[in-house]
């Protein structure tokens, strides 16, 4: 089996391995969303920029990830400012809130053809103790004229075709892209607006140097008087401590044979992306080819083959019965971040170095979103950014992660099943 997206994606923009010493302004390690994006802003203003990738743009979940393009942080806005203050915590909010935008935005400036979609964002409650959250996130959003209204039961199955949800979110600022169209679409944009892009380069050492940074990899070395880390759950030992700050989760996601019209209008006929609000997340849409694409929690590993996550595949057979003679055509999972606040994370852990991690699934828009303000950081230095720049704050027992996912999702799973 195969990851979908890699068979249906536009073609890669050429990013041969770096050769030799170059100088840039700007060195970005990373050539997901975040790197891209970094990339595209601040050589649109006007910088040098040189981006290397250990992989291909792409490789890792971001262009792995279950493209949904959806707004907000995963916190409430009330929430959110209560943290943050009445300042930062509303430009927080507002730069969540426009991060769909912005993608969409970037697509048609640029010319992306990744099938990017403003179909609407579905938050959907599994029990009926789920849907006070729910309202109450409503409440917020509306109160900031955000284009959300609350679905009751009746009205969440006529936009699902499952009458399993007690009541949903629906949020208009929402949608869905082929995601690794949309990474290969923003290294094309990146590159016409004068960045070099390179992958197959893994950097293997930094250091400082003449008041600048120099990157060392196995074909040459970038210096340059800025670096920015963009390797979110694909995070090594390149800075120290950086990837004890987060998490590294194992999505999966499976991917349907192109479905009858009368059956995928059947399934999903509004078309909106759609998450879970329960113990573990489950996220589904009918992309633009008529497939079913469904994703959650998978083994703590990479995985190849449906029958490595028969959970999901029962899932939604569970939610649409008529799904019982479907074939799953592919399927596949990645690393993703997670902070133990469940907010992105940027951090300056030495002069000229900045480093964003950490998007909690919400990597589409908001590592976008990201890419801008750290080239605003960058290149405005004194300028604030939408987002708190805070120390790097490891977490303890790092090393048995896995372990402890493991326990969680088995209790999780378990506290849903017995309905507490």
């Amino acid at each position: 089996m195969s990851i979908l997206y890699r068979d249906t994606a536009e073609p890669a923009a050429p990013a041969p391995p770096l050769e030799g010493v170059v100088r840039a302004d700007i060195a970005i390690v990373g050539g997901g969303i975040t790197g891209l994006s970094t990339a595209l802003h601040a050589a649109g203003a006007g910088a040098q920029v040189v981006l290397v990738e250990a992989q291909d743009p792409g490789f890792g979940a971001s262009g792995r990830n279950g493209g949904q393009v959806n707004p907000g942080l995963k916190l409430d806005p009330d929430t959110v400012e209560r943290d943050f203050g009445p300042d930062l915590g509303r430009r927080m909010n507002a730069l969540a809130g426009a991060a769909p935008s912005l993608v969409f935005d970037l697509v048609h400036r640029h010319g992306i053809a990744c099938d990017a979609r403003r179909n609407g964002t579905l938050r959907a409650a599994v029990l009926p103790k789920h849907t006070a959250a729910i309202r109450a996130s409503v409440d917020q959003l509306a109160r900031r004229d955000a284009p959300v209204e609350y679905l009751g039961r009746a009205a969440t199955a006529a936009l699902t075709g499952t009458d399993r949800y007690a009541g949903a979110m629906l949020d208009r600022r929402g949608g869905d892209l082929n995601p690794l169209s949309y990474v290969r679409g923003l290294a094309r944009a990146a590159i016409r607006a004068g960045a070099a892009v390179h992958g197959g380069t893994r950097v293997s050492r930094m250091k400082r140097e003449a008041g600048a940074w120099r990157l060392e990899t196995a074909g040459g070395s970038v210096l340059a008087a800025h670096v920015v880390l963009a390797t979110n759950g694909y995070t090594d030992g390149l800075w120290p401590d950086l990837r004890r700050t987060i998490v590294p989760l194992f999505g999966a996601i499976a991917a349907s044979d192109r479905l009858p019209e009368s059956l995928s209008r059947a399934i999903m006929p509004s078309r909106a992306v759609l998450y879970e609000s329960g113990a573990i997340t489950v996220y589904y849409r009918i992309d633009s080819g008529e497939r079913l694409l469904i994703g959650g929690r998978g083994p703590m590993r990479e995985i190849h083959s449906v029958s490595a996550i028969p959970h999901l595949l029962a899932y939604a057979r569970k939610l649409w019965p008529v799904l019982a003679g479907v074939r799953w055509a592919h399927a596949w999972g990645g690393r993703l971040a997670m902070t133990r606040d469940h907010y992105p994370h940027v951090h300056e852990p030495a002069p000229g170095v900045v480093a964003a991690v950490g998007y909690n699934g919400r990597g589409v828009a908001m590592a976008t979103a990201m890419g801008a303000q750290l080239a605003r950081r960058i290149m405005q230095p004194g300028v604030p950014i939408d987002l708190p720049v805070t120390d790097m704050k490891t977490i303890a027992l790092h090393p048995f992660w896995p372990a402890g996912v493991r326990a969680a999702i088995l209790y999780k799973r378990a506290s849903e099943f017995l309905g507490f």
